[in-house]
């Protein structure tokens, strides 16, 4: 180990109490009751909704973090799918252990997360009996609504949340409702309803009335922008009319051998690039507001004299793609630009200004908050805990390769993740993303293989050009990561 990395680790286990004080497993991701707060960070978790890497250019407050913070550059989704990715990051279990798949029933969505018994074990719950206040704000998982009765309790809070002010349907960011703490509010078209800047606000009173208390606090705030229809907030609009529209190499081309769901899509025609670049537009104005609020959360921690005691988080659920592979706007798909999203973390102890290549996934995110709390990640957690890397340290045994699992194609008139014609609606597939490649298994039986390090923008399929014993190690790697359960399984099919 440098001499950096040990004076990272001494100020680490400084800051955050050197580690698990636990005698076994508790709960789902957590460990043992322990009211006191000495020596653990609160933390702060900025969840966005499709946000892709090309919008963080024009997110000045983000950068801010980057060069405060650690980024993290293959940073893999468990499915580029709203409610199963964020059932991953709750849990810390990919989508075959949480149950959730899609975004509704019969293999999806809030009421197949409750059934499964998830919301008794994720890092909500487990902070909370480390002593934790919790908080989350926004958007939960698809088919949550406030006001709905479950297991007989109206107005329903999931367990572990001590605040808990998250809308239903807040894609428009106007005329939506909040449950705040079991009671519905109803807010309108007023410029100080715009949703984003609601919960912002709501957020920084949280961060001051726990900041008060001496107790430690975790504050989940999740946006619904940039999703559609990426409604800017109203200083925002007019903004950025002429940005042009990023064209990668990918942009507008198909792949050489490409699978059967894709292989038949034409040329974009103009009006669509036209339309792409007015979207790709919007969604720089949506995400404006997202970033004055991560702003504003952090001057709020400074403001109370925390700043320097919390683990700051920004993330996105999924990325999005913009006219790659021929594709319109959309999701879903096992390339870059839906899987590989913006990971950014800044903290008492993170290196500034520094990048990570390991491998790293949301399942990882519920072990992180947990480790920070003090508390031991239950055994049947798949992830990760990320507190080493956040130390300037890979453990030797750490994951070389992250699951992505979708099920498909979606064709729900109700999902409002449902691909538009042309958009890309794959089958369901398992992928298998390294640091160098990418590998994808169709339920239909075609495959894929990318190696990123000759071929970044993913543009060669070179499956058939593999040995029959590279595509068994392959195979079996995938059908390994599928079955895993527990970090242990899973950390052993991911080396």
């Amino acid at each position: 180990m440098t001499v950096v990395a040990v004076v990272l680790a001494l100020v680490c286990t400084a800051c955050w109490g050197g580690g698990s004080d636990d005698s076994g497993d508790s709960g789902g991701s957590g460990g043992s009751r322990d009211s006191g707060s000495k020596g653990r960070p609160n933390v702060v978790f900025v969840l966005t909704d499709d946000l892709s890497e090309d919008l963080v250019r024009y997110m000045p407050q983000v950068r801010k973090m980057r060069d405060q913070g650690m980024s993290f550059a293959n940073y893999t989704v468990t499915d580029s799918l709203c409610c199963p990715s964020r059932s991953s990051i709750f849990t810390g279990k990919y989508p075959h252990n949480t149950g959730v798949f899609t975004n509704e029933p019969p293999d999806g969505g809030f009421d197949v997360f409750h059934r499964r018994k998830n919301e008794e074990r994720t890092f909500a719950t487990a902070l909370k009996e480390r002593g934790y206040r919790t908080a989350m704000m926004g958007k939960y998982l698809n088919g949550y609504q406030p006001g709905m009765t479950v297991g007989g309790e109206k107005d329903y809070v999931p367990p572990g949340w001590d605040d808990w002010r998250v809308a239903g349907n807040g894609y428009p960011e106007y005329h939506y409702t909040l449950n705040e703490n079991g009671k519905k509010v109803r807010y309108g078209k007023k410029p100080e309803d715009y949703l984003t800047d609601v919960v912002s606000g709501k957020g920084q009173d949280f961060i001051s009335d726990a900041a008060g208390d001496g107790k430690p606090f975790v504050l989940d705030i999740s946006t619904f922008t940039p999703h559609g229809p990426a409604t800017p907030a109203p200083e925002d609009r007019g903004k950025f009319r002429d940005v042009p529209l990023p064209r990668p190499p990918s942009f507008d081309r198909l792949p050489e051998d490409a699978p059967d769901w894709l292989k038949g899509e034409k040329p974009l025609a103009e009006r669509e690039k036209q339309r792409i670049t007015r979207l790709h537009r919007k969604r720089i104005r949506s995400v404006q507001s997202v970033d004055r609020m991560v702003g504003d959360l952090r001057e709020r921690l400074e403001k109370e004299g925390v700043l320097d005691e919390t683990v700051f988080v920004f993330g996105s659920d999924n990325g999005f793609h913009m006219g790659q592979y021929r594709l319109t706007p959309g999701k879903q798909t096992a390339f870059d630009s839906d899987v590989n999203v913006p990971l950014v973390v800044t903290g008492p102890g993170v290196p500034e200004g520094r990048t990570s290549d390991a491998v790293v996934s949301n399942i990882d995110l519920a072990p992180t908050f947990t480790e920070l709390g003090g508390g031991r990640p239950a055994a049947d957690v798949d992830g990760r805990s990320l507190v080493p890397l956040l130390k300037g340290e890979t453990p030797d045994d750490w994951p070389r390769a992250a699951l992505v699992e979708h099920h498909g194609p979606n064709t729900s008139a109700r999902d409002p993740d449902r691909p538009a014609r042309g958009s890309g609606n794959p089958p369901t597939y398992e992928a298998v993303r390294t640091a160098r490649s990418t590998y994808v298994e169709y339920a239909d039986g075609a495959r894929e293989f990318y190696d990123r390090t000759k071929d970044p923008h993913q543009l060669r399929n070179v499956y058939d050009e593999l040995s029959a014993d590279t595509r068994r190690k392959l195979a079996a790697r995938a059908k390994a990561l599928s079955e895993c359960r527990g970090a242990k399984e899973c950390t052993a099919a991911a080396r």
